[in-house]
This record gives structure tokens, sequence and C-alpha cells, in this order.
């Protein structure tokens, strides 16, 4: 295994255990076994190094679905089950930035120094449900954003439910649960329904 992905699952368990603020490249470095400066040489600094664990060691949200592939309801249950995985797995990462204001603002920073942040998961569901709809199997009438940012709000919510009620290690996220959501919105995004 190379340095590179020691370090990301170091950092990945470390964070995840301990939550982000509580860790340091110190801790992830020995964890890795290698040097700090080694872990330095793959990564500008820890929210580079935290970006990357959440893209190459969280969940994924089901990979590139594309308008016109499968179908629209198998395709947006694969996307909610990874978001709720997502979520559910980057609760205990993110919880103590989010409490604390100072680094609050920091992340923010960081989100858009790197150009990611929370926004890009409804803003590619959006355009996703737009393509599908482009091609007519999204109802012209429903709202491409409005349905993206009410399936991601719900994937988040219950990520953190599932949490909240399981813990860190608690399992995995049931598919059903990503079936019951979308199957909520089907009736207004399906032509016809």
């Amino acid at each position: 295994m190379s340095a590179r992905a020691r370090i990301l699952d170091a950092a990945a368990e470390i964070m995840r255990t301990c939550g982000v603020t509580s860790t340091t490249t110190k801790e992830i470095a020995r964890a890795a076994g290698c040097s700090e400066a080694l872990l330095y040489k793959h990564f500008r600094d820890k929210e580079e190094l935290l970006i990357h664990v959440l893209k190459e060691r969280m969940p994924a949200f089901a990979g590139i679905r594309r308008p016109g592939e499968a179908t629209v309801e198998e395709n947006l249950v694969a996307i909610a089950h990874g978001a709720l995985r997502f979520y559910t797995r980057t609760f205990p990462m993110m919880a103590s930035m989010a409490a604390q204001p100072n680094l609050m603002v920091a992340t923010r920073d960081s989100m858009k120094k790197y150009e990611t942040g929370p926004h890009h998961a409804v803003e590619w569901l959006a355009g996703y449900l737009a393509g599908e709809q482009r091609i007519g199997r999204v109802s012209p009438g429903a709202d491409s954003q409005v349905m993206a940012a009410l399936l991601m709000g719900a994937c988040f919510q219950q990520g953190f439910l599932h949490y909240v009620r399981e813990g860190v290690d608690g399992g995995d996220i049931p598919e059903s649960l990503a079936v019951t959501l979308v199957h909520g919105l089907l009736p207004v995004l399906l032509p016809g329904a």
C-alpha cells in the first residue's frame, strides 16, 4: 500500500472516531507509519487531507448517474443510499467543526479554496434531474432544484438520525430507507404519476 493510501486510511479512521478538530497531522502520520514531512509531500494542509478523505475514503454518492441510464427510480435510490451512507459516516467528522464558529469560518474558507462543499451534491443532483427532464423521463413541471434539495436534505437528516441511534460503528444504513425517501418524490417527478 502506498504512503498516500496509508495516510488517507489513518486520517479517515482518526477523524471519524475523534472528530476533525481533535485530529492532528502528527497523529495521522504516526498512525500511517510515516513522518509528518511525508504527509505534507502528499497534502498541502489538513484541510486538503480532509477533502481527500471525504472524496476517497467515505461512501460515494453512487457514482455518476447519467440521464437515460437505468431508470430514474433506480438511479435515485442508488444516489440516496450513497448519500445516506456518506452523511452517516461523516457526522462524527463534522460535528466538532459545526460547534465552533471560528472553525466553521475556516472550513468555509477551505471549501472555497478547494472548490468543494455540501452544495455540490444538490447542484449535481439538480443537474441530473434536469437532464432527465430534457429527455422526458422527469415531469416538465417538477422543479429539479427543489427535488434535489428535498432528497439530499432528507438523506442528511436520516443519516444524522441513524448516526444518533447507532453510533460511529452502527452498521450500514439499509437501502430500504433510500427506497422510501425516493418513493415520496416519484409522484412529483415521474410523468403521469
